[in-house]
């Protein structure tokens, strides 16, 4: 008889133990996890099945995701009996709903069950990353492909769950537009807002409208802050920018379907239409040629949220070729994007060629209003029966509410809260997208190049899209936007994307209830790490210092805090460098007079974990002023 020693069984002990305990790091965050005891791992011999047709695809698609880091070549077949099981259930589970699954993983094998596809691919999304990061990788690797025992229980708390691309400010590929799809789907976003025309370029087909992409796509090469660059110059030649051929549009929406995910179109009208009016110049008031703007300053914004153009981006609204125009491109439009919207923008419209032109004077008083911003009710009015006619819904932005809109029209909420909740309470439907926490193209911390404004992954977190005496009913879910002024390529997106993507992917998914900061952190750096095995960039500016300053009885205060707990924070004020034998953080500091530099970094278990930091006194001193 064999009888283990004591140390053989302390040994398994530990192991048995380590397995049960072994942490579990989804986003975003599941509705109940219960972990069991044990673990199953993924061999060559393991099977995959589904029970319907309609189970195939992601069956197949775990194969495909499993097979290029394992190289064990796997097949999804019909059946019920595979160590992988996709389950669609015969009777519905009212629970789950349309997007919700379960996940019963035990040393047996797995059985993700769901009452459509949607949900058994997002049970496929948390299968993926209950197993090692490795499974991340583009090409074979090597890992002890083991998973946890778990029960999980999940269906999303709101049914919008989007992330905006701005593809006009700079124009992404149709292989970078589907990559970023991928990412966002593996986080369970269900909805692609596609920001396909601005000032700064025209991205879509229209043919019945060639000039659009033939003039509207192209634009100038130039360098620099957005917004400081130099005009362009008459017969300069225009080699930047591309567009999207309708095939193409046809094979990103495809490929957005396989992954659940609506994409919803975005033409912005009537203004930022720049771009347009470069085609086609007489659909504006002034008739003005202009050329695709290159990233120049042609508006001055003051401070209370008005501003004026010095060139004109707006089409004219009491011109009838306008909607002759626009009848042509959302027949196209429409014809492309099967889902219910179209937004049509409707922000940051300047209306002072409107106040100057005698087409639109005489409208006004044919319409019998005072005021020139009623003219833009008027046009979103129409544009409103031309979508209609395609049996279509508008969408647009806050400022829509601004000259009164239909009860059917659906408003995002970007200037804070406030519009959203305005049109919630008139009965709109609303999909909740502040700048506040929502606008992932904002500076991270201070090492980020300046931007507008600054956002970090903590604030972004702590969003809740239902604001309090709102009828929950009326918020569709929301939404984050990544405007591309300062983004020129799809790694510097992932970069402002993540983990701030990861936080709001909790946000609209998650329950309320489970909402808790401390313990997302650890989930957060396990997707560090998995990015990096995917080859996915992502900001750490998670580690680096809060810097604030006040002025306290005539003297400059600092006060230094960070978004992730228990890091170690110090600094200098003497030109030296910083490190961890430097002055250590601890309380509020009194900063002397003079011309001294700050510098400060974070630092973990020893360890320098964040940037460092410099800030000159006039810095801090006009921080203290904000």
């Amino acid at each position: 008889m064999n009888i283990p020693s004591v140390g053989s069984l302390f040994l398994f002990f530990l192991v048995h133990v380590a397995s049960a305990q072994q942490p579990i790091h989804l986003i975003p965050q599941p509705v109940d996890v219960q972990p069991q005891q044990g673990t199953f791992t993924i061999s060559k011999t393991t099977t995959i099945s589904y029970n319907q047709p309609k189970a195939q695809a992601v069956a197949a698609m775990t194969a495909q995701q499993l097979n290029t880091p394992t190289g064990f070549g796997l097949n999804a077949k019909s059946g019920k009996k595979g160590a992988i099981q996709f389950d669609l259930n015969a009777t519905p589970n009212p629970k789950l709903g349309k997007e919700g699954y379960t996940l019963d993983a035990s040393s047996k094998g797995v059985v993700i069950t769901a009452n459509e596809p949607a949900g058994l691919f997002y049970g496929m999304q948390s299968l993926i990353q209950l197993l090692p990061k490795e499974i991340e990788s583009k090409k074979p690797a090597s890992a002890a492909w083991t998973l946890p025992a778990v029960r999980i229980t999940d269906y999303p708390r709101f049914a919008w769950r989007g992330i905006m691309l701005d593809v006009s400010r700079h124009f992404f590929s149709k292989e970078d537009v589907k990559k970023y799809i991928d990412e966002i789907a593996k986080l369970k976003y269900n909805t692609f807002h596609w920001h396909l025309s601005d000032d700064n370029g025209w991205r879509i087909e229209i043919k019945s409208l060639p000039k659009l992409t033939e003039v509207g796509a192209w634009r100038v090469q130039r360098s620099g802050h957005f917004g400081d660059r130099l005009d362009p110059k008459p017969g300069e030649a225009v080699p930047y920018g591309g567009f999207y051929t309708q095939e193409d549009i046809k094979e990103v929406v495809k490929f957005a379907q396989d992954r659940n995910v609506t994409i919803v179109p975005e033409i912005d009208v009537p203004g930022h239409s720049m771009a347009a009016l470069a085609a086609y110049p007489e659909l504006s008031c002034t008739k003005t040629p202009v050329m695709v703007n290159p990233g120049t300053a042609f508006a001055t914004w003051y401070g209370n949220g008005t501003f004026k153009m010095f060139q004109e981006n707006t089409l004219n609204p009491s011109d009838e070729k306008v909607y002759e125009f626009l009848d042509k491109v959302f027949t196209e439009v429409a014809a492309l994007f099967p889902n219910p919207y179209i937004h049509v923008g409707g922000d940051e419209c300047y209306k002072g060629y409107w106040a100057q032109d005698p087409g639109c004077q005489a409208l006004m008083k044919q319409l019998n209003i005072r005021h020139v911003e009623d003219l833009q009710g008027y046009f979103m009015n129409r544009v409103e029966k031309i979508l209609k006619a395609k049996g279509k819904k508008l969408l647009g932005w806050d400022e829509i509410l601004e000259g009164g809109i239909s009860p059917e029209a659906t408003l995002m909420s970007w200037r804070g809260i406030k519009g959203g909740i305005e049109a919630a309470q008139m009965g709109h439907d609303v999909v909740m997208t502040p700048s506040t926490f929502a606008y992932i193209d904002y500076q991270q911390s201070d090492v980020d190049p300046p931007i507008y404004a600054m956002l970090r992954t903590k604030k972004s977190y702590s969003f809740d899209p239902v604001p309090e005496g709102v009828d929950a009913k009326h918020i569709l879910g929301g939404q984050a936007n990544l405007w591309t002024e300062q983004i020129p390529t799809l790694r510097y997106a992932e970069y402002m994307t993540y983990p701030r993507g990861w936080a709001l992917a909790d946000v609209y998914w998650s329950p309320k209830e489970s909402k808790n900061w401390e313990k997302f952190v650890p989930r957060m750096e396990a997707h560090f790490d998995r990015a990096d095995v995917a080859q996915v960039n992502y900001s750490r500016a998670v580690y680096d210092a809060i810097i604030k300053t006040s002025q306290k009885n005539g003297k400059l205060v600092l006060e230094l805090d960070s978004e992730v707990p228990n890091l170690d924070i110090y600094y200098t004020i003497d030109d030296t460098m910083p490190d961890a034998f430097s002055t250590k953080y601890r309380q509020a500091v009194e900063l002397p007079e003079g011309p001294i530099t700050l510098r400060v970094i974070t630092y973990r278990a020893g360890k320098p974990i964040g940037h460092l930091i410099v800030m000159s006194r006039d810095a801090l001193q006009k921080r203290a002023g904000r």
